[in-house]
């Protein structure tokens, strides 16, 4: 940033543009989307919006930081929640609650992840990977027998991931050929299946070595 805001007022003002650019970007995309229309929005001059940020760029960085921090703060106290689940239900509550989110104030971080790339969140991505990595920890020490199924690190990141392209996506289409929670259902019938697949291999295997 230009200037780090100190003040309380300056703080406000930082504050009223990044919202200000989330209702932008939402209108009209990354690379349409100018200062000008950031500072109208924000009630600013250009003048003061320059006393912080260089560029639009830089105030995508410090979007996709609040975007990364926001969805953090929704994993973190669903947490001891979800680990007590059977894992279709945690999937379940988890995507439920991931879509609630991202549909919140007209969707702006919906129309926000539809831009991820050009936004560069995934310069940002560390620490939401590290606290849905967390809460898969804490889900295997919650049910111990998961901790027998192979791969767990490989196959908790496609989930994840591949479950997070497939909400933002269904979200983001105008005419999804299925329904929400179709989405949710299938997907929380896949992780489970393979769990207690591979919880089922592995007694066999303990089996037949004792």
């Amino acid at each position: 940033m230009a200037r780090v805001p100190r003040q309380k007022r300056a703080k406000e003002t930082v504050n009223a543009i990044i919202e200000a650019s989330f209702i932008a970007m939402a209108e009209h995309g990354p690379a349409a989307t100018t200062t000008r229309q950031i500072a109208d929005i924000a009630g600013v001059g250009v003048g003061s919006l320059y006393e912080y940020f260089d560029n639009k760029e830089q105030i995508f960085e410090v979007m996709s930081e609040r975007f990364v921090a926001d969805t953090i703060g929704l994993i973190h106290p669903l947490t001891p929640i979800l680990v007590r689940k059977p894992i279709k239900d945690a999937v379940r509550e988890l995507l439920q609650q991931f879509r609630d989110f991202l549909q919140q104030n007209d969707g702006r971080y919906l129309k926000c992840a539809r831009h991820a790339m050009t936004l560069g969140f995934e310069a940002h991505m560390e620490p939401l990977q590290k606290a849905l990595q967390e809460l898969v920890t804490q889900y295997l020490m919650h049910h111990p027998e998961t901790l027998k199924m192979r791969n767990i690190p490989t196959m908790s990141y496609i989930m994840i991931n591949g479950g997070i392209f497939a909400v933002v996506r269904h979200l983001s289409e105008p005419a999804p050929p299925i329904s929400f929670d179709e989405l949710v259902e299938g997907l929380a019938t896949m992780v489970g299946h393979y769990t207690e697949r591979e919880i089922a291999l592995a007694s066999s295997q303990d089996v037949q070595s004792g």
